[in-house]
């Protein structure tokens, strides 16, 4: 260990060994350019796993000849598959704020809204720091050249000398201000202070990429997609597996329901065809979000008891065997949103099936656990399937609150938060669940033929507040045109 501590390397091997996939992998040197003086100064490179948080690489340069000092951190895993938006509030003269770490991927981007203050991703590059090291660093930076801008633009250093005195008022804590952290890649991170509750200052988003951040992240993206895109399929590349079967009717649940129906047994058939099976299958080309090769997409509508109808969509590519598959909602918008609540008392609910759409907040009292809308996605899984991915999520998202950095307090309260929700899948005491979907997508499946048997099981309808209007973007929306033409028609 001594003798790679010592020994430098050339930048190949630094590559080939973090490459690896070795736990205790060494320190290197390599020698590298100095930029603010020319000489040869020493980058160290170490390959480290943050527990329950991901792998990460870790460089640090120093010159010996004239004292440049600087370090990084790079991302050594996989990319996320969403994006995430981290908003904290920060309040004057609330040290606690400032001091709370950041992770910031090099694809990220920092902004202050109060201040019309953005710092782009090549600014900074990859850093673990607090929320005071980053406005530091940023102040340090623009101040740094002033005086060459004196010389030259007196008025531009004029105005960055104004602004250099809210930024480090901000740093000081002597103005309220927003902090968000905006990254496409999902790699960054604010810590949070209450969790596993949530943070009434801090604001976690996560959303779809656009074909833009793909490009920029080094995905392989259509160029037809970027800039002006358009969903519309064309007809002439659509395909349908009834084409190339028997007629319909005579497969699926329709031959199904026609053979039970001979023997006169409504009763046999509903029970039978609970969850009806796809008439028509649609299948159209798409491309593989893995490789960009060229694949088919399946995609069919089925409608599930005591819910809605809805999507299924399906994707398998022959190059590299990548598959995908989701659900999403048919029809209009619900006029309410809808809050399903289920008492888990034995084993056997745990083996409920569960639709939680990317639009629903989940909630357990017992636990005074509550996750925001959009926090794990859409998904279809059980009731043990979610609990599962909680836990899951959690330890990802605050990684550094199960790490070796966290002091012995906060350390047992988190080991006991996560055996209690460990125990919550053994069923030793009754808990509850709670699903509260703005748009009504969600969906828990009775253990009974008829729902209103299912003496566990609540479905409640609610009222939308503006707000959820808002941020759903039903507000913005004017059906005046559409109404008018139909009742032209009509």
């Amino acid at each position: 260990m001594e003798n790679n501590k010592e020994e430098i390397v050339d930048v190949g091997s630094v590559v080939e060994a973090v490459s690896a996939d070795d736990s205790d992998a060494p320190l290197y040197q390599v020698e590298s350019l100095c930029m603010r003086c020319g000489e040869n100064g020493v980058t160290r490179f170490l390959l480290t796993l943050i527990p329950h948080f991901r792998k990460v690489l870790l460089s640090a340069f120093e010159c010996p000849h004239c004292g440049e000092r600087n370090n990084e951190v790079q991302f050594a895993g996989e990319i996320q598959p969403r994006g995430c938006n981290y908003s904290l509030k920060v309040p004057s003269s609330d040290q606690k704020m400032f001091h709370r770490q950041v992770v910031k991927s090099e694809s990220a981007t920092i902004k202050i809204p109060e201040l019309d203050f953005e710092i782009p991703p090549e600014a900074q590059r990859g850093s673990l720091s607090t929320v005071e090291g980053i406005l530091v660093r940023a102040a340090d930076e623009l101040e740094a050249l002033q005086e060459e801008r004196k010389k030259l633009d007196p008025q531009t250093a004029e105005a960055i000398d104004q602004f250099l005195l809210k930024l480090k008022a901000c740093a000081k804590g002597d103005s309220t201000f927003t902090f968000i952290l905006d990254d496409p890649a999902g790699n960054s991170f604010i810590e949070n202070l209450y969790a596993p509750s949530p943070d009434p200052s801090l604001n976690i988003k996560f959303y779809e990429r656009t074909p833009e951040q793909q490009a920029l992240l080094g995905y392989l993206v259509d160029p037809s997609q970027q800039g002006e895109s358009s969903n519309v399929v064309p007809s002439e590349g659509l395909s349908s597996t009834s084409d190339k079967r028997e007629p319909r009717g005579s497969v699926g649940a329709v031959a199904g329901h026609r053979a039970i129906a001979q023997s006169n047994s409504a009763e046999i058939a509903d029970a039978l065809f609970r969850y009806s099976a796809p008439e028509e299958v649609m299948t159209f080309p798409s491309t593989c979000g893995a490789c960009a090769a060229s694949c088919e997409t399946r995609m069919f509508m089925t409608r599930i008891p005591y819910f809605q109808e809805v999507i299924v969509m399906a994707s398998t590519c022959d190059a590299c065997g990548y598959r995908n598959s989701e659900l999403k909602p048919g029809g209009r918008i619900p006029e309410k949103g809808k809050r399903i609540t289920l008492f888990v008392k034995n084993i056997n609910d745990l083996s409920r099936d569960l639709i939680k759409s990317d639009t629903a907040g989940v909630k357990i009292p017992e636990l005074d656990l509550e996750l925001a809308g959009g926090t794990l996605g859409g998904i279809v899984t059980t009731v043990e399937g979610l609990i599962t991915k909680i836990s899951e999520s959690l330890e990802r998202v605050h990684g550094f609150s199960f790490g070796d950095s966290l002091d012995e307090n906060k350390r047992t309260k988190w080991q006991d938060f996560k055996a209690k929700l460990n125990k919550l899948l053994s069923v030793e005491e009754s808990w509850t669940l709670i699903l509260h979907d703005a748009l009504a997508n969600s969906f828990i499946a009775p253990v009974t033929d008829d729902i209103k048997d299912d003496h566990q099981l609540t479905f409640e309808e609610y009222e939308r507040s503006w707000e959820q209007n808002e941020e759903l973007g039903l507000n913005d929306i004017d059906t005046s045109s559409a109404d008018a033409a139909y009742n032209s028609t009509s």
